[in-house]
């Protein structure tokens, strides 16, 4: 014989069961209000998560500007250190192509005098076997190290290049020529290392273009009509 618990129905706590089964998150003893309540979020908490976020996005755009400024402040150095660089560069090769150049002068000046004599023994023919080959070579190494000789008679007197030793006058000439070559000019490049010695000769005190010819005709008639 089974004994019953006095008050206590099965089927009563059969269907109380399935209700906490469908309903496991209220409360005993609360509505169906209160769990519409409990499901839904409240106006505030959705108004602070907006919020939040766009307090999020604004640091972040400051944080990413401050790094394009840092970003933009080392590339300008970075492009000022190798101007400075370059210019370096430009510097120290053209210092080196001066200094090399007045080194290169500087022999050659010492070896001008050998030239000279080279040049006055080639005039008096007296420049004949051994002595011959080897000025010939010491002429070919000067010009290879870039030594040039310059200087001739009838070319225009420029005193940039020309030394004028002697003066006179012609009746030739139309400008102040060179007459004469006393001791040729040398140059390396553009650099002068000594000037062309020369003579010149300037046209006649009052004489005009053509009258060297007009000279010639007087002389064969006898000379300038007079009155």
């Amino acid at each position: 014989m089974t004994e019953e618990t006095p008050g206590f129905d099965k089927d009563d706590f059969d269907k109380d069961s399935e209700d906490n089964d469908a309903n496991p998150t209220v409360p005993s003893g609360a509505t169906s209000d209160d769990a519409a309540d409990a499901a839904e979020p409240s106006d505030e908490e959705g108004e602070a998560a907006p919020a939040g976020d766009a307090a999020k996005i604004t640091g972040l755009t400051a944080e990413l500007d401050q790094v394009r400024t840092a970003l933009n402040e080392r590339t300008a150095d970075l492009q000022r250190l190798q101007a400075e660089y370059q210019n370096y560069r430009r510097r120290v090769e053209r210092d080196r192509i001066t200094v090399k150049e007045i080194a290169t002068a500087t022999l050659l000046t010492e070896l001008l005098p050998v030239l000279d004599d080279i040049g006055r023994a080639r005039e008096h023919g007296e420049l004949v076997g051994g002595f011959k080959s080897v000025a010939e070579s010491l002429e070919t190494g000067v010009a290879k190290m870039g030594l040039q000789q310059f200087g001739k008679e009838g070319e225009p007197f420029d005193p940039t290049i020309h030394e004028a030793l002697m003066h006179s006058y012609a009746p030739d000439v139309t400008e102040t020529t060179c007459v004469a070559v006393l001791q040729p000019g040398y140059r390396i490049g553009e650099r002068t290392i000594r000037p062309a010695r020369v003579a010149v000769a300037e046209p006649q005190p009052g004489a005009t273009p053509g009258s060297k010819d007009d000279a010639v005709d007087d002389e064969e008639s006898g000379g300038p009509d007079e009155g």
